[in-house]
């Protein structure tokens, strides 16, 4: 299954900066898109939490900013990633269809810079008003008709994307029997190469309501599963990285928008894959962070 929302052509990108009166020598979309893009090069984002009013600012923080901020990092790379993953909590809140109208916007630039954008849904995400504001999500096939799930397959390594909003507005998440079987399925019939699993919460724990509900049936399916090698995640607002007993890496992305305390970083994380391994950089919105441009090497467990 292709990436959910491609790149756009540079014929397209040229007609509709014409159309706008876009000063063309001027526009980072225009510079990226010329570029070579790197295969094992990939962008991690999560709980961009956009509103429809641009202006919106939660915990001194302006959702806005900080998403284009991020953005014009990428179009500015020496090479061009190969996509961008968004782990969910795309919508300031409820996910209001206006808001996904803010989303369509502010993805423009990255996808006109011929950079894909794959997402993820999260508790403060809406399912059905999400596909209804996303012209190639209402047309598209998905492996599960009534979930955001998608398998995309690259030269070094295959990316799981998993769908656990249960309901909006209420914290905890469920990806559901359904959804388990088909990542079962996927996963044994693409075996040739390490397999990275995405989704929004957090594994959960008996201690903990607020993190992936059928957490246990998760693992289930990924401990034996021996090219899994990963599990990214956001949800709770903090940058982690750490290990599963069976060697699966835990990858907790930091928020694009605003952190829940005070010292964390917000930013994204430059995933580079290697042969053997993932190099990840954290690439903080605050550039002075002192976690700001740290780089952690993860080699994959055995097969």
């Amino acid at each position: 299954m292709p990436i959910h929302l491609p790149a756009i052509s540079r014929r397209q990108f040229l007609v509709r900066s014409l159309a706008g009166g876009a000063a063309l020598a001027l526009a980072p979309e225009l510079f990226a898109a010329t570029k070579r893009s790197d295969p094992d090069s990939w962008a991690l984002l999560s709980d961009i939490h956009l509103s429809a009013d641009a202006s919106m600012v939660q915990r001194g923080i302006s959702m806005t900013d900080h998403f284009g901020c991020v953005t014009r990092e990428l179009l500015a790379l020496r090479k061009r990633p190969a996509g961008v993953f968004i782990t969910g909590d795309c919508a300031y809140n409820s996910g209001q269809l206006a808001d996904y109208a803010q989303l369509a916007r502010l993805l423009q630039p990255l996808r006109q810079g011929q950079i894909p954008v794959c997402i993820a849904l999260g508790n403060h995400d809406n399912r059905e008003r999400f596909w209804e504001a996303q012209e190639e999500e209402r047309a598209a096939k998905r492996p599960l008709a009534d979930k955001q799930v998608a398998l995309v397959r690259t030269p070094r390594a295959n990316w799981f994307v998993l769908d656990s909003l249960e309901k909006t507005l209420s914290t905890p998440g469920l990806l559901g029997q359904a959804q388990l079987d088909w990542l079962a399925r996927s996963l044994d019939a693409n075996r040739d190469k390490p397999a990275l699993v995405l989704a929004h919460h957090n594994p959960g724990t008996m201690a903990s309501v607020s993190g992936l509900k059928d957490t246990e049936a998760l693992l289930a399916v990924i401990r034996p599963r021996k090219q899994v090698k990963a599990y990214i995640f956001g949800h709770t607002h903090a940058w982690h990285v750490e290990q599963d007993p069976s060697g699966i890496h835990l990858i907790t992305l930091p928020p694009v928008a605003y952190v829940f305390r005070r010292d964390d970083p917000a930013g994204w994380v430059h995933a580079t894959l290697k042969r053997n391994g993932i190099r990840l950089e954290l690439r903080c919105v605050d550039a002075t962070h002192i976690a700001h441009g740290q780089v952690i090497k993860l080699q994959w467990r055995p097969a």
